[in-house]
C-alpha cells in the first residue's frame, strides 16, 4: 500500500486565495514521513525550486536521502509547470533589470524586454537561468503597437500565457516648460505613458481568458509632487497613476471569479545610471531632500514589485499607488 502526501499551491495559481491546486505523490504507507505528510500546505506558485525543497524538507522532518530525492523530483516537476509568466520592460538596466532578477530568481519565467541594451539583456537573462530559472528577450519598443502585440504573443508562444505585467520602460528628456520642444514632450508621454496602455491593453486580452493576472506600473513620486524641468516626465507619471487607478476599476467589476489586480510604485530618487550622472553638488541637494538621507537601490524597488507580483498576501490590493521613496512624500 502507499500513502499519497499533498502538495497544495495557491498564490498566482489563484489570486483570490480560495482555490488551490494539488499535487500528490506516493510514499509507503507504513512510513512515518507519509503520516506527517497526511495534510496541505499552501505555497506561493512562484516559490522556488530550492526553496521549495528546503521548505517541505522542514515541515515534513525529512530525514533519509530517498526521501529528498523524491520530493526534488516532484519539485522539479511542480516549479517548472506552475512558474508564472512575467513580462518586465525596460528590462535591461536599472529597476527593470532589478525586477526582472528578482522575478526570475524567485522561479518565475521572465520576458527581458529592451529597446536597444541587447547585451546587458542576454546577461540579465543568464543571469536568470544561472540561478535556475527561464528567460528569453525581446528587442521592441512598446510605444508601438506592432511591437507589443509582438512581444505578447513571444511570452505565450514560449509558455502559454502571461500571469504579470511589470511596466517599467522609460525614458527621460527634462528641460524647463519655456525651453521644452514639442518633440522632447511628446518622446516622454509615447514611451512612459502611451507604452504602458498599449502593453496593458494587450497583456490585460491574454490575463482575463483565465480571469487571473497581476499588473504592477512603476510610476514616480513627480507624478504625486511635480519636479522643476520634468513637465514632461512628471505628466506622463501623474498619468499612470490615474491610469492605474482606472484600469484597476475597469477590471474589479467584472465578477467575484475575474481577478486583475493593478498597482503602481512610485519611486524616489533610486541610484541607478540616472543619479549616477549626474553632478557632485546636484546629488547633494537631492539628498537634502530625503529624510532618510540617501538614495534608494534598485533591489528595494524590485522587493517591493516581488511583493505584490506574486504574494498571496495582496490578493485584497488594487488600484493602489505606493510609494518608495526615503520619505520625500509623506
Amino acid at each position: 500500500m502507499a500513502a499519497s502526501a499533498c502538495f497544495k499551491f495557491s498564490g498566482m495559481s489563484d489570486m483570490s486565495g480560495t482555490t488551490s491546486r494539488d499535487h500528490r505523490v506516493s510514499f509507503p504507507a507504513n512510513n512515518v514521513f507519509s503520516v506527517r505528510f497526511q495534510r496541505s500546505f499552501t505555497y506561493l506558485k512562484c516559490l522556488s525550486r530550492s526553496s521549495f525543497v528546503s521548505s517541505v524538507i522542514g515541515v515534513a522532518g525529512v530525514k533519509s536521502k530517498s526521501e529528498v530525492v523524491i520530493i526534488e523530483q516532484e519539485a522539479k516537476h511542480i516549479t517548472e509547470a506552475e512558474a508564472p509568466v512575467v513580462i518586465v520592460t525596460g528590462a535591461s538596466r536599472g529597476i527593470g533589470k532589478a525586477v526582472a532578477l528578482a522575478l526570475g530568481k524567485a522561479g518565475c519565467k521572465v520576458l527581458v524586454n529592451y529597446a536597444r541594451s541587447s547585451n546587458e539583456a542576454e546577461q540579465v537573462c543568464k543571469q536568470i537561468e544561472e540561478a535556475g530559472g527561464q528567460a528569453l528577450t525581446f528587442k521592441g519598443d512598446v510605444s508601438k503597437e506592432s511591437d507589443v502585440a509582438s512581444m505578447i504573443k513571444t511570452a505565450v508562444d514560449a509558455w502559454g500565457t502571461v500571469d504579470v505585467l511589470v511596466n517599467n520602460a522609460g525614458i527621460i528628456k527634462d528641460g524647463l516648460l519655456m525651453r521644452m520642444k514639442t518633440s522632447q514632450w511628446q518622446e516622454v508621454i509615447d514611451l512612459n505613458l502611451t507604452g504602458v496602455f498599449l502593453c496593458t491593453q494587450a497583456a490585460a486580452k491574454i490575463m482575463m481568458k483565465k480571469k487571473k493576472g497581476r499588473i504592477i506600473n512603476i510610476a514616480s513620486v513627480v507624478g504625486l509632487s511635480g519636479n522643476v524641468g520634468q513637465a514632461n516626465y512628471s505628466a506622463a507619471k501623474a498619468g499612470v497613476i490615474g491610469f492605474t487607478k482606472t484600469v484597476a476599476k475597469e477590471y474589479s467589476n467584472r465578477g467575484i471569479n475575474q481577478i486583475l489586480q493593478v498597482n503602481a510604485v512610485a519611486p524616489g530618487f533610486i541610484s541607478t545610471d540616472i543619479i549616477a550622472n549626474l553632478g557632485e553638488d546636484i546629488k547633494k541637494k537631492l539628498l537634502e531632500t530625503i529624510p532618510l538621507g540617501r538614495y534608494g537601490q534598485p533591489e528595494e524597488v524590485a522587493g517591493l514589485v516581488e511583493f505584490l507580483a506574486l504574494n498571496p498576501a495582496t490578493a485584497y490590493m488594487t488600484g493602489q499607488v505606493i510609494t518608495i521613496d526615503g520619505g520625500m512624500v509623506m
